[in-house]
């Protein structure tokens, strides 16, 4: 599987080196740093083939995180697995940075033996090696009181709730919900939505004492769908005349096309009674991740108009809208304009934000910190052309427009998904339900958010 796993500095020099075939020699780990590191070009691929030697890297700020191969091996689980090794790492002594990196070399070769055995990964769940891996640099709990009995090692050994810890005590007992998405577009000028996704993860922080059992529930369709539905066609004709006149459906679900939950998700209540039932982990941990395609929110709309006065004079229109609630506002909106390669200078005029003109990207990037709901905003912009000779300006009408791209964030959930209830219960310790603290939030950031323009260049 794996051969190697190095850490290097933004030098090229190896903080860390692990190696697991015998094919992997020191040549191999100065190749990463003459061709990748220290490459004249940048490098984009987060995937470089030297000399028969495949490199998947992960740069965290200065600091890079590479696994080598010579097999056909899956590149998406390679990833996979350095993800969930620098996660690791960061729940251990904070950020991937060379100082942390030196300061605790000792703990990560301990991490490393542990996680990847002769190359194929192994357990990565921070909760499980905390129970056996008690070196320092693991950050302490402030107000956790933890004690060792016979009931914490026959877990262990049993391997019966392995991601949980036996005897906590917490003074008071929270609960912290985050529900992040990610929403992808790609538009067209009349408004079309071309493609649309939201992939979204829930991230929970327990802290809870004892071990209780919670049930996480969300507006998913087939459970909503499972629900009482009117035993006869009159009360079910009712009940739709109610939902038309209110305007709104009350039992509206969100359809998800797939999802993956956390070990600790116990899967067979979950396929009978769409119920999320789990015994939670200290701490941080993801919980699920979903995605879908149906009846997602989009948060901004983008309406291009480009208009050639001349061969070197070109007018530039963007009428942005946001299509949310007037209560909330978004954040860090951010969008990029294409102009031609040929642009001598760019006018600016904007209504609301700082746009910039940057030559090097060829695109102006208009910038606004907060921008409130269902508001209306617009960029002007006169372009100056060079002059070109026939044959470049037709090449250049030949060439697609590139799209205008978006970045923001926006405090609500674009797919529609909404936490309907988070129940706790823990019959061994004098707590209940209601002494718990819950906390939820809501979270969506851009991904490839992009609107197709009208004209070519």
């Amino acid at each position: 599987m794996i051969g190697g796993v190095f850490v290097y500095n933004h030098k090229g020099e190896v903080l860390i080196s692990r190696v697991f075939r015998d094919s992997v020699t020191r040549a191999t780990i100065d190749a990463f740093r003459v061709s990748v590191i220290h490459a004249r070009h940048a490098v984009r691929s987060p995937v470089s083939n030297i000399a028969r030697t495949s490199y998947c890297h992960v740069k965290k700020g200065a600091v890079w995180v590479v696994a080598c191969t010579q097999q056909n091996v899956n590149a998406a689980l390679v990833f996979e697995f350095l993800h969930k090794m620098i996660d690791l790492f960061s729940s251990y002594f904070g950020d991937i940075t060379e100082e942390n990196v030196k300061n605790n070399f000792v703990l990560i070769y301990e991490l490393l033996d542990e996680i990847l055995d002769f190359g194929y990964p192994q357990k990565t769940d921070s909760g499980i090696l905390k129970t056996y891996i008690t070196q320092q640099g693991i950050r302490s709990t402030v107000g956790l009181h933890v004690t060792c009995n016979m009931r914490t090692c026959t877990c262990t050994c049993t391997c019966m709730y392995m991601y949980c810890k036996f005897g906590l005590f917490y003074r008071s007992n929270s609960f912290f919900v985050d529900e992040f998405e990610i929403i992808s577009l790609l538009s067209n000028i009349p408004g079309q939505v071309l493609s649309a996704h939201v992939s979204g993860r829930v991230v929970m922080k327990s802290f809870l004492s004892g071990m209780p059992e919670c049930k996480f529930g969300m507006n998913d369709k087939l459970l909503i769908d499972r629900q009482a539905k009117p035993s006869t066609p009159e009360a079910q004709s009712l009940e739709q005349q109610l939902a038309k006149r209110s305007g709104h459906n009350p039992k509206s679900g969100v359809a998800i096309d797939d999802c993956t939950f956390h070990q600790c998700v116990k899967l067979s209540k979950f396929e009978s009674e769409r119920s999320i039932s789990f015994i939670p982990p200290d701490g941080e941990f993801e919980l699920m991740r979903y995605r879908t395609t149906n009846d997602i929110t989009l948060p901004f709309r983008v309406i291009p108009l480009v208009r050639e006065a001349s061969r070197q004079h070109m007018e530039i229109k963007v009428v942005l809208k946001s299509l949310f609630k007037p209560t909330l506002n978004a954040q860090h909106v951010e969008v990029k304009i294409p102009t031609p390669p040929n642009t001598a200078g760019v006018k600016l005029i904007s209504l609301k934000g700082r746009p910039r003109y940057k030559s090097g990207e060829n695109a102006i990037v208009w910038k606004i910190r907060r921008f409130p709901g269902m508001k209306e905003t617009q960029l002007t912009a006169d372009v100056e052309l060079l002059p070109s000779s026939t044959t470049e300006s037709s090449k250049s009408k030949q060439q697609t427009r590139p799209p205008i791209s978006m970045n923001f964030e926006v405090p609500f959930a674009c797919s529609g998904l909404k936490v309907r209830y988070l129940k706790v219960f823990e019959p061994k310790l004098n707590y209940s339900d209601h002494d718990v603290v819950k906390w939820v939030r809501y979270l969506s950031k851009s991904g490839l958010y992009e609107t197709r323009t009208q004209s070519n260049y």
